[in-house]
């Protein structure tokens, strides 16, 4: 399901294999993994809770130096990223940005298509992996 440049899946197993399964994913696609923010983690260092939220940061400068050149303000979206978190119901679920709409957000030309393109299909191969 894609919502307002949002790419959701609901994913077949728990928040925590999904996220194992998306840094296995990610790691056999020698995508560099630069930070993973667990804010459920964060939310309880403050005595308050939320169910597992956690966002992967990932990238590789092949595909995302080509979007920054074309414009830099692509570079508040990248490097990459994917939100992985359980709802009220105990599903956990995998959303990203969609390069398609990073694309029009930045009013990227012409010259960064493949790029944007290689990204889509990398990115539904990672979520489908991670989900699956």
């Amino acid at each position: 399901m894609a919502d307002n440049g949002l790419v959701s899946l609901q994913s077949n197993v728990s928040a925590s294999t999904t996220v194992d399964r998306l840094l296995a994913a990610l790691a056999a696609r020698k995508l560099t993994v630069f930070a993973r923010v667990d804010h459920a983690a964060g939310a309880a260092s403050v005595g308050l809770k939320l169910r597992p939220t956690e966002v992967v940061i990932f990238g590789n400068p092949q595909g995302g130096t080509a979007l920054m050149q074309d414009r830099q303000t692509a570079g508040i979206d990248l490097p990459l990223k994917a939100l992985v978190w359980e709802a009220a119901d105990g599903t956990a679920w995998l959303a990203y940005n969609d390069p398609a709409w990073l694309a029009q957000r930045h009013g990227l030309g012409a010259a960064s298509a493949p790029a944007t393109k290689a990204m889509a299909a990398m990115l539904a191969s990672v979520a489908q992996d991670a989900t699956k």
